[in-house]
C-alpha cells in the first residue's frame, strides 16, 4: 500500500487505532472529575444549576465512556497480533501492569458505573455522589497504570534480561520508573484542560446564540477558571518533563530541537520555526533566537544541547515530524494561558458572558486540548524511536511476520469501521452538546433530589419529551 512495507504499515495502524482511543479517555478523565464536582456543589448549595449540568454532562460522559471502552479492546489485541514479538519480550512486565489496572480501574468503575449513569432515582444522594467520586478516582486510577506501562518503555528499570525476556525483579522500581511521576501528571492536567475547554467552547456556542441562562454561563466561569489556573501549571511540569527527557531520552530531545550539530562549551539556540531534513541533515528555513535552547533545556547560558549527528543515522527519531507536533503542543498551550488571562480580564470588567470576540476565541480552542494531546503523544512516541522499548527492544524486531496484503487490509478496514462506528458516536455527542442544559424553568431533567420518586434516569436519551414523574411533577425535586 503506497509503497509502505509491512512495519511502515503496522506502525501507522497502531498510531491510528491510538490516536482515536486516547481522545476518550481524556474526555472521559476529565468529566468524571467535572461530574464530582458539579453533584458536590448541587447537594452543598442545593443550587439547581449544579444539578442540572450534572445531567446534561452525565449524556455526554456515558456516550464518551463506552466508545473509550470499545477502542481500548482494539488496542489490547493489537499487541498479540501486530506487535507479538514485543509481547513476548516484554509481557511479563507489561502484562501485569494491565491486568492490575483491570482489577482496580476497570473493577472499580464497573461496580459504581451503573449507580452513577441509572441510580439517581434510586438511591440516596449521599451513596449516589459516592458513586461519581468513584467512578471519577477510578479513571484516575486506570491513567496510572496505563502510563506505568507506557512509561516503563521509555525509561525501563527494574527488570533484568533472561533467555531474550524481560523478567521484573523490583516492581516499585518498574512501576516508578524515573519518567513515570512527570508524564503521568502531564497527562491527567492535559485531560483535564481538554475537558475544560470541550465544556467552554459548548457554553461559548449557546451565549453567541443568545442561550445566556444560569448553566451557560456557569459552565463558562468553571472551564475558564480551570484554564486560568491549570494551564500555567502544565507549562511548569512540561519544563520538568523537558528535563527529564533531556537526561534519559537526549536523541529525543536533539530530534524535537531540529538541533544537527552542537559545540561543547557554546550555547544553543532554539528553531522557533524551521524544517528538519533527514537527508541532508540540516534544519532548513529555520528562525532561531540564540541561547534560548540551552537557557530552557539547561537552565544555563553555556552549555550545549543534544545534537542529531551525536547518534548514528539508524538511532535517530524521525525530527521533521517531531519538529512540528512539539510545536503545535506549545503553541496551543500558550493559547490556553491566554484565553485563561483573557477570560480574567473580562471577568473583573463584567464583561466575562457578552464579550463576542471572546466567545468565539474560546469556541474555536474547543478541540485545542484534544489535538495538544495528540501531538504530544506524537511527540513521545515518534520521538522514541527506532526504540518500542528504550535500549532494549528496537521496533524494526517488535512487530509480527506479517505481510503487506495482510497489513493494507486490515488498515483499510479499521479507517472505514472507526470513522463509520466513531464518527456517528461523535455526531450524537455534538448533538447532545447542541441541545444545552435544561435550566429548572425549562423542561425536566433527569432525576431530582432527596425524596425525589424511584425512577431510573436515561442518561443517553437526547428526547425531548419529558420523563414521568420527572420535575414537572415535583417542583424543583430536591
Amino acid at each position: 500500500m503506497f509503497g509502505l512495507d509491512a512495519l511502515e504499515l503496522a506502525r501507522i495502524q497502531f498510531a491510528f487505532t491510538v490516536s482515536f482511543h486516547i481522545l476518550f479517555p481524556a474526555i472521559t478523565i476529565g468529566l468524571a472529575s467535572y461530574l464530582t464536582v458539579l453533584e458536590a456543589l448541587w447537594l452543598k448549595t442545593g443550587q439547581t444549576v449544579y444539578r442540572d449540568l450534572y445531567h446534561f454532562w452525565l449524556k455526554i460522559f456515558a456516550v464518551n465512556f463506552g466508545m473509550g471502552v470499545v477502542s481500548g479492546l482494539v488496542m489490547a489485541y493489537q499487541f498479540g497480533t501486530n506487535w507479538s514479538v514485543f509481547s513476548d519480550f516484554a509481557g511479563s512486565i507489561t502484562g501485569p501492569l494491565l491486568t492490575y489496572e483491570v482489577l482496580t480501574a476497570f473493577f472499580l468503575e464497573a461496580g459504581f458505573l451503573g449507580v452513577m449513569l441509572f441510580g439517581w432515582n434510586r438511591v440516596g444522594p449521599g451513596l449516589h455522589f459516592f458513586s461519581t467520586a468513584m467512578v471519577a478516582l477510578g479513571t484516575l486510577v486506570s491513567t496510572f497504570w496505563i502510563l506505568a506501562s507506557n512509561s516503563w518503555m521509555h525509561t525501563p528499570q527494574g527488570h533484568e534480561i533472561v533467555d531474550g525476556r524481560v523478567i521484573p525483579v523490583d516492581w516499585l522500581a518498574v512501576i516508578f520508573n524515573p519518567s513515570f511521576p512527570y508524564r503521568l501528571t502531564h497527562m491527567v492536567i492535559a485531560a483535564f484542560l481538554a475537558t475544560a475547554f470541550f465544556v467552554g467552547a459548548s457554553a461559548a456556542w449557546h451565549l453567541l446564540r443568545g442561550n445566556n441562562t444560569p448553566e451557560t454561563r456557569t459552565m463558562l466561569s468553571m472551564a475558564m477558571w480551570m484554564a486560568l489556573i491549570v494551564a500555567p501549571i502544565q507549562a511548569l511540569v512540561g519544563d520538568f518533563h523537558g528535563l527529564n527527557t533531556l537526561e534519559h531520552q537526549p536523541a529525543k530531545i536533539a530530534a524535537i530541537e531540529g538541533n544537527w550539530e552542537s559545540t561543547p562549551g557554546e550555547p544553543s539556540g532554539l528553531a522557533l520555526i524551521g524544517w528538519p531534513d533527514m537527508q541532508r541533515e540540516e534544519t532548513r528555513f529555520k528562525v532561531e533566537v540564540p541561547y534560548l535552547g540551552s537557557l530552557i533545556l539547561r537552565h544555563s547560558l553555556s552549555e550545549p544541547i543534544p545534537a542529531l549527528k551525536d547518534y548514528p543515522p539508524e538511532d535517530r527519531a524521525n525530527s521533521t515530524l517531531v519538529f512540528w507536533t512539539f510545536r503545535l503542543m506549545v503553541g496551543l498551550g500558550v493559547l490556553m494561558i491566554v484565553a485563561g488571562v483573557w477570560s480574567l480580564v473580562l471577568r473583573r470588567r463584567g464583561r466575562l458572558y457578552d464579550s463576542r470576540p471572546f466567545l468565539r476565541f474560546v469556541l474555536w480552542m474547543g478541540a485545542s486540548g484534544l489535538v495538544a494531546i495528540l501531538a504530544g503523544w506524537f511527540t513521545t512516541e515518534v520521538g522514541r524511536q527506532p526504540w518500542v522499548v528504550q535500549g532494549l527492544l528496537r521496533t524494526a524486531d517488535a512487530v509480527s511476520p506479517h505481510g503487506v496484503a495482510q497489513m493494507s487490509l486490515s488498515l483499510a478496514l479499521f479507517v472505514v469501521i472507526y470513522f463509520a462506528v466513531f464518527g456517528v458516536g461523535l455526531l450524537y455527542v455534538l448533538r447532545l452538546v447542541a441541545r444545552g442544559p435544561v435550566s429548572d424553568t425549562g423542561r425536566p431533567a433527569e432525576g431530582g433530589g432527596p425524596g425525589r420518586p424511584r425512577t431510573p434516569a436515561r442518561p443517553l436519551s437526547a428526547a425531548d419529551q419529558a420523563l414521568p414523574g420527572g420535575r414537572d411533577q415535583l417542583g424543583e425535586g430536591g
